[in-house]
């Protein structure tokens, strides 16, 4: 069956973190709407219920720390009832009355990112560091070897609990007491974790997993292997999933799935014969960071209540609140809209004294000037489906406009959904300096999304001016690196069977130094060093679905990949900042000719696709001019029709392409001179001959130019 979903806006709190919201099981005999606990950034608790559809607060407490995150807990057997929150290093816990009775200083060298509470266990993560404290003594310890995202507790059959790190090298580690189970590979890096039907209490050993890709998956945590069960893949290149919940919303004794989007949307999935099936989908317009459910607004319909990044508390019920037409007003309702109509004004007026105050500070010989702080909530990821990255930027006020520069070169793409108009100004590459572009936003934007699409090689700073729609006027800089391999990621597994060309470098270096080297080249790399004597990483294109394979240790490393191109851009950047360390290195390099024709055969499906679909479109208006004179298009071959039909997408598809071809081209020219490079040939002089090959494409053609130069 479908599910509707109706939006209800209730309070606003300060910006809010992931999971910093929840809501508080009701003891079982009581019938009554549930309460909800959410935390803010500025150290505000809030904890709050819906009587007669009006907000009444329980309980508030003083501003203070920045608030990370925020868990239930209570005696077990009990009623998950108490409210336990994360400030930097420490935790304090409330009753559902707001009374505190824990504060407890963990010690931690950095701040709290996810916590857990099972009776009188409290499991809390840093950045890397895993701390488990019974009755708050430190009992279990456990250092990761990439950045943990996430934590949950699972428990076993055997009655145990678990924890499940969701860390970001696309990995779940499983622990018990201070060591490692096992590890579960996932096809995303792990942003949040969630235990599948959970109604009161905990749940079975059902884990729910949300990847930064948008992936969501479920997998049974065993206590000696992990069992995957089913996978939403992201075809639709929404966002990255930002917080899961379980709840029999349509009441038919089955709990569903929510999840939410950093790109403000929220989708409910039901299990049917043990697969998921989507049920409803609504977009909030705001990234959202924390998701609950329950009997909110009424003890007989469920909810599904969430909070966004700017501090908006926001309600999705299933039961219809719209008025239909020729439907009376309650005088009650009208007189709830006078007084937010009265209040509204009184806001104006009291804005308006304000402005004037500040009008005549400004203009004072004894005033002072002062900038004002915004918090910005911005993303910069690969999205592998298009090998391209998403930057997105959000703040609690309204966006003015984002200025984009970029000391290397990069394409930026429309993304549907962006209203923002976009100017780009002449830029001077001799100056370092090939993108500049200025995204002006429309009122009451506070979120903006672009595509930027790098070329591997090519590796500096992308940066970002913001500019909110503020008194006084204030701007903020935020830089991402564009690294040298910018289009690959990290994966587990390459294919072994793959022809592999190898470079070797030796030195006087220290692991720390090859880290380093390998982190600036590629995406995705631990910023700890490893601390074992020989260390892999394996990485995948995303574009053409080359592998790569490092290997280091002490005074050594080698590189691995069926790209001759990917061995000569890590070549090139890696002597370079050796030499500016005064490292000398030994290089050494063994090529392999079959791996040419099998990177040329990669780019043959894309190359061939691209070229086909310029070649329709080119035809499309030829063909519509034909077909304006006759009744029909049956005289026409089934493939001119086909194009005909279908022009509108072809146009579309064509036009959020611009410079694919390019790109194709471009790499193919790339591997063509790299080929030569490591014979110490210089080739650039047959590009033109290259070109040519080109514009009348056949991939034996091709192959057989590479082998025959």
């Amino acid at each position: 069956m479908d599910l509707k979903l109706y939006r209800l806006d209730h309070l606003t709190v300060g910006s809010t973190s992931p999971k910093t919201l929840r809501v508080l099981p009701n003891p079982q005999e009581k019938i009554a709407p549930q309460k909800i606990a959410v935390a803010d950034h500025n150290g505000v608790l809030t904890c709050f219920q819906l009587k007669r559809n009006e907000i009444a607060v329980d309980f508030k407490t003083l501003p203070g720390p920045k608030i990370d995150r925020l868990e239930l807990g209570g005696a077990l057997g009990s009623i998950m009832d108490k409210i336990f929150v994360a400030s930097n290093s420490e935790v304090r816990g409330y009753s559902k009355r707001g009374k505190q009775f824990l504060v407890f200083d963990t010690n931690m060298s950095d701040s709290i990112r996810s916590m857990f509470v099972h009776g009188t266990d409290l499991f809390i993560t840093g950045q890397y560091i895993y701390n488990r404290y019974d009755n708050c003594v430190d009992s279990n310890y456990y250092l990761s070897s990439d950045k943990i995202n996430d934590m949950i507790g699972v428990p076993t059959e055997s009655g145990r609990m678990l924890p499940v790190l969701g860390c970001q090298d696309r990995v779940l580690r499983i622990l018990e007491g201070n060591n490692l189970v096992y590890e579960a590979e996932v096809p995303g890096s792990p942003e949040t974790l969630a235990l599948y039907d959970i109604r009161s209490g905990f749940g079975n050993n059902n884990l729910i997993y949300g990847t930064r890709d948008g992936i969501v998956g479920l997998c049974t945590i065993d206590e000696d292997s992990p069992c995957h069960r089913w996978e939403i893949p992201n075809n639709d290149n929404a966002g990255g999933v930002t917080a899961i919940e379980s709840y029999d919303l349509n009441q038919d004794g089955v709990s569903e799935i929510i999840i939410s989007r950093d790109d403000g949307n929220v989708e409910v999935f039901s299990i049917t014969e043990g697969q998921p099936k989507q049920l409803t989908s609504l977009n909030v317009s705001e990234s959202i960071t924390s998701l609950g459910a329950g009997l909110i607004s009424s003890t007989t319909n469920p909810d599904v209540i969430l909070s966004t990044y700017p501090g908006h508390i926001i309600s999705l019920t299933t039961e219809p609140r719209s008025v239909k037409s020729g439907e009376v007003v309650t005088q009650t309702v009208k007189v709830k809209i006078e007084e937010m109509k009265k209040e509204i004004e009184l806001l104006k007026q009291q804005v308006l004294v304000e402005r004037e105050k500040y009008q005549k500070s400004a203009n004072s010989d004894s005033a002072i000037s002062a900038v004002i702080k915004f918090h910005v909530n911005d993303k910069f990821n690969l999205n592998a489906a298009d090998a391209n990255y998403l930057l997105s930027i959000e703040i609690q006020s309204p966006i003015e406009n984002v200025l984009l520069q970029c000391d290397v070169p990069v394409d930026l793409l429309d993304v549907e959904k962006n209203s923002a108009v976009v100017s780009h100004s002449i830029s001077d590459p001799a100056d370092k300096n090939f993108l500049l572009a200025t995204y002006r936003c429309q009122a009451n934007t506070t979120r903006l999304d672009v595509k930027v699409r790098s070329i591997e090689g090519q590796f500096g700073t992308l940066q970002a001016y913001i500019t909110p729609r503020i008194q006084p006027k204030t701007c903020q800089l935020r830089q991402y690196q564009i690294k040298p391999l910018s289009l690959h990621r990290r994966t587990h597994m390459i294919d072994p069977d793959r022809p592999m060309n190898a470079l070797k470098l030796t030195g006087s270096f220290s692991l720390g130094e090859v880290h380093s080297w390998i982190a600036f080249c590629v995406p995705e790399v631990p910023e700890k060093c490893p601390t074992g004597d020989t260390n892999s990483l394996m990485f995948q294109s995303t574009f053409l679905d080359t592998q790569l394979e490092c290997t280091y240790s002490p005074n050594s490393v080698t590189f691995k990949s069926d790209n001759i191109s990917t061995i000569s851009i890590i070549k090139d950047v890696i002597t370079k900042l050796a030499t500016q360390r005064k490292i000398s290195l030994n290089i050494n390099y063994q090529l392999q000719e079959e791996s040419v024709p099998h990177t040329l055969r990669l780019i043959h499906p894309k190359l061939d696709y691209q070229l086909l679909l310029a070649k329709k479109v080119q035809l499309i208006d030829a063909l519509k001019e034909v077909a304006m004179h006759e009744q029909n298009h049956e005289f026409l071959s089934p493939e001119y029709q086909e194009i005909i039909r279908n022009a509108e997408k072809l146009q579309a598809e064509y036009k959020l392409q611009p410079c694919h071809l390019e790109r194709l081209y471009g790499m193919i020219t790339d591997l063509y001179i790299d080929k030569f490079k490591f014979k110490g040939v210089n080739v650039k002089n047959k590009v033109p001959q290259l070109l040519e090959v080109l514009d009348n494409y056949e991939l034996e053609a091709l192959i057989d130019f590479f082998e025959i130069s």
